[in-house]
């Protein structure tokens, strides 16, 4: 995304380099130049930080953001683990802002969520954050106030090991996944809430049915009955949405160099509002070595689905001496981002279209079982989550949800190659707790597409006064089951969690977990004192209320 003074428009246009004739753009930060051969740092131990307003360009259009330093993304922060951060936010904003150190453990205080951990950051004015990096690897932050983190307020992290690299690599790449919005946020939320398929111009239509494609006629009949609609993958489209690298249109053809042999490390972070990608490189296999920020065992794979707050390393090699095409395909199909992985400047590779977007079926409803009689099965039972307060806000129950955390994600289960699933996923080392959970906390992810209403157990951040209790070092099961029709990324702040997927005390370690619909997830966690946020990443489910607090208090007579 490049930074756009329309005053000046026909000057600033850069400096010509290479014979591909790409444009040097001194406004952004180097690691997300349009031609990138690795990755300069933003580092040292005291940084400062600047918000402000911006207009940019994203593929020659201008548009209206939340900036950091000028720039969207905000400046790469290359950091390493075991040092003191000292970090000064100024808000140069009419309105309150703040930053929140996504995937990073840090005291509670720092954590930067206005109304939970501190106050947020008043406008022209300062607060300056103060931790120790404690962990290595690819995280990021982004403002945790109104609109700002879907007006491009995101910025990438990557934090080196203080030891050896467990995955040894020749060069590095951040691979900044997010979307963009031409139309406010606000507007987006109230066409939501006037039509929830405002943006949903994929539906099932009679020409299909004639032809034969998607659900048969009885199968139509039902879903409407139901009044629900299995084209519904995800709320806010390609039709409003423009998806980005690094801050670049699909037209730009951002880049990443590379020599034909190298050992190519390219980390993805999802920092999209709104938008679950599918990504892929043709004619290439990736190894993922990280999740997360944490490492895990090398498994090849030649695609995987990641949702917002997510991150993923993979590595590459490629060795032929050719342009690839780094694909950020939109979970519905309704637009990608683009990139390109090349030996030289100006190379593109082929862009495959985009294919036929995925249909849910009575999986996504938490309904399908070998052999059981569905047609007795309430769809709206309170037995099934005792403690969800039903209403106008909780449009189903799943009544038999079930592990999906052996699913590819939402259309990849017939695609014909390896897709990573969360049990491919093995820690590359003992998980540092490996004691069994003493309780268990089961939260129901509820809500109503029809009204646009998003909450936990039923009820929104604004109801739920009482938070989820813990205690310091405790190790508590969570167990998330999902009630809607939409996948759900939940994120916990402040903690690392080991997802429980059969792999002992190697279990992998995550911040963030995308629930699929009709699913569960359980994860185990030690508690760590303080106030936390706990929430869906979609940034409009959590705005209207799929969040909660975690409030970890001492232990009777002990410290936190």
């Amino acid at each position: 995304m490049r930074n756009l003074d329309l005053n000046r428009r026909g000057v600033l246009r850069g400096a010509v380099i290479g014979s591909g004739a790409l444009m040097f753009q001194p406004w952004l930060p180097t690691w997300a130049q349009a031609v990138s051969t690795g990755l300069p740092t933003l580092s040292g131990e005291d940084i400062h930080l600047r918000v402000g307003r911006d207009m940019l360009d994203i593929d020659g259009k201008p548009a209206r953001t939340v900036s950091i330093n000028g720039t969207v993304p905000a400046p790469l922060l290359r950091l390493r683990q075991g040092q003191k951060l000292r970090l000064t936010v100024e808000n140069a904003l009419d309105e309150e802002t703040s930053i929140h150190w996504h995937g990073l453990l840090v005291p509670f205080q720092m954590d930067g969520v206005p109304g939970v951990s501190f106050p947020g950051i008043k406008p022209h004015s300062s607060f300056t954050y103060e931790f120790t990096i404690e962990q290595a690897g690819t995280y990021w932050y982004h403002s945790h106030s109104g609109l700002q983190e879907f007006m491009g307020m995101y910025g990438p992290i990557v934090i080196d090991p203080a030891g050896a690299e467990p995955a040894p690599f020749d060069r590095d790449h951040v691979v900044m996944l997010s979307d963009h919005s031409f139309v406010n946020p606000a507007s987006i939320l109230r066409n939501l809430k006037v039509e929830p398929g405002y943006y949903n111009f994929q539906r099932q239509t009679l020409v299909g049915l004639l032809a034969g494609k998607d659900q048969k006629l009885s199968e139509r009949f039902a879903w409407g009955r139901m009044r629900m609609d299995p084209t519904d993958i995800s709320d806010v489209t390609g039709a409003v949405l423009t998806y980005l690298v690094n801050g670049h249109g699909p037209a730009s053809n951002w880049t990443a160099l590379f020599a034909p042999g190298e050992r190519v490390r390219l980390r993805f972070i999802n920092a999209a509002a709104m938008t679950v990608f599918n990504v892929r490189i043709p004619g290439l296999s990736m190894q993922v070595v990280s999740a997360d920020g944490q490492d895990v065992r090398p498994v090849s794979v030649d695609e995987l689905q990641f949702s917002p707050g997510e991150t993923y390393d993979v590595i590459v090699t490629p060795s032929d001496d050719r342009a690839f095409t780094i694909i950020g395909e939109g979970v519905d199909r309704s637009g990608m981002a683009i990139a390109t992985l090349a030996p030289r400047p100006g190379m593109r590779a082929e862009v495959p279209p985009l294919r036929e977007r995925p249909v849910l079926t009575m999986k996504d409803m938490g309904m399908e079982m070998q052999g059981m009689d569905m047609k007795n099965m309430s769809m709206r039972d309170g037995k099934n989550a005792p403690q969800a307060k039903l209403g106008p806000g909780v449009e189903m129950i799943a009544p038999m949800p079930m592990d999906r955390s052996g699913d590819p994600g939402i259309g990849l289960d017939k695609v014909g190659h390896k897709v990573l699933v969360y049990k491919d996923l093995v820690a590359l080392h003992l998980n540092p707790d490996v004691r069994a959970a003493e309780r268990e906390i089961e939260v129901h992810l509820t809500g109503t597409m029809d009204r646009y209403m998003w909450s936990m157990d039923g009820k929104t951040m604004a109801d739920a006064h009482d938070p989820l209790p813990m205690r310091a070092g405790e190790r508590v099961r969570v167990t998330l089951i999902n009630d809607t029709m939409m996948a759900h990324p939940i994120h916990l702040h402040g903690h690392i969690f080991e997802l429980v997927t059969g792999h002992g005390d190697h279990s992998p370690r995550k911040h963030t977990v995308n629930v699929l619909p009709g699913g569960k997830v359980s994860w185990d966690v030690t508690a760590i004192g303080g106030d936390w946020a706990f929430h869906c990443h979609l940034f409009l489910h959590m705005a209207m209320g799929m969040m909660r607090v975690v409030q970890v208090r001492p232990v009777e007579g002990g410290a936190t």
